[in-house]
């Protein structure tokens, strides 16, 4: 380890690994911290290295004994957490400063959220471009678990993601349902084979797609016995999966109903295999959320309260 710290000036990737370490440290180790910060144990590892590398610092013990704080880690632990505080309230009060939001809203969402009747993402874009035509979108488009470590790390200020394992960093502001349905595509041996629908047909010798990273979509399919052949990350990809007739998988109803129309799918034992996963605004609860999250909160809120009525 250098006797001297490399780091001449803080940058934004200086801070996110300032703000891992204290995480793991929160957490009490790399393993515990998995899942709070939605990264795995390898790659926690190395982004501590990194830090220890760029300060010139052992921060950390790990190995058969444990995860313990060096004499150093705990002197940085205590400046980061005065940083990573004076960081937050400078942000907080710049935006009190300003009369009008101005800024840039960070969103992260997953994808087909735009075909889903129950989803009124543009309803609320439009509401928030309404009230705070000063603030720039940037919109990201993610996995789940990517777009939850995103928002715990403030890379974005908020995401809409199917709710699954809910970490306690986050606060979570529940808007609308996604009902799935397992499919079959044109040229599989179960597309015209006849269906009972009170019965759910043997399923183990298929190939079964699903999503790459741990969700309902897995759950469902570990329920039903499949055997998952080929991961994806977005559900585009698996609905050409399906549609290729090589594979079962799971498909929101309202993607699936432009492949119904065409007859290029259809649906298998939908009484068994068939569940809702819901949807939410995920924030950051610690700092709480600056001006223009929270306005934008308050668009999606209203935006589904009242197309539900």
């Amino acid at each position: 380890m250098a006797k001297r710290a490399l780091l001449k000036r803080l940058s934004d990737v200086d801070i996110r690994l300032i703000r891992i370490f204290v995480a793991v440290t929160e957490c009490g180790g790399f393993a515990a911290s998995e899942l709070e910060l939605n990264i795995g144990r390898s790659t926690i590892s190395r982004h501590i290295a990194d830090l220890e590398q760029r300060l010139g610092l052992r921060l950390c013990n790990r190995g058969p004994s444990g995860f313990s704080l060096t004499v150093e880690g705990e002197k940085v632990l205590a400046s980061a957490r005065r940083l990573l505080g004076s960081l937050d309230g400078f942000q907080a009060e710049v935006d009190e400063i300003h009369q009008t939001l101005t800024g840039t809203l960070r969103l992260g969402i997953f994808d087909q959220s735009t075909t889903n009747p129950e989803a009124h993402l543009d309803d609320a874009i439009r509401r928030f471009d309404q009230s705070a035509p000063g603030v720039t979108l940037e919109i990201a488009l993610h996995a789940p678990n990517v777009l939850e470590a995103q928002v715990v790390d403030g890379s974005l200020d908020v995401a809409v993601v199917p709710i699954h394992r809910q970490s306690g960093s986050l606060s979570y502001e529940p808007l609308y349902d996604e009902h799935m349905t397992l499919y079959c595509g044109r040229g599989h041996p179960l597309f015209d084979a006849p269906s009972d629908p009170d019965a759910l047909p043997d399923l183990s010798s298929w190939k079964y797609a699903g999503f790459g990273f741990n969700s309902p979509n897995m759950i469902a399919g570990q329920k039903l016995g499949l055997r998952r052949a080929a991961r994806v990350q977005e559900e585009e990809a698996l609905a050409l999966l399906i549609q290729s007739g090589c594979y079962l998988g799971y498909l929101a109803d309202h993607v699936a109903a432009t492949f119904m129309a065409s007859n290029s799918v259809r649906p298998i034992a939908a009484r068994h295999s068939a569940y809702v996963s819901r949807f939410a605004a995920i924030t950051r609860r610690q700092p709480e959320p600056d001006r223009k999250t929270k306005e934008f909160l308050r668009c999606l809120r209203r935006a589904h309260a009242e197309n539900r009525q």
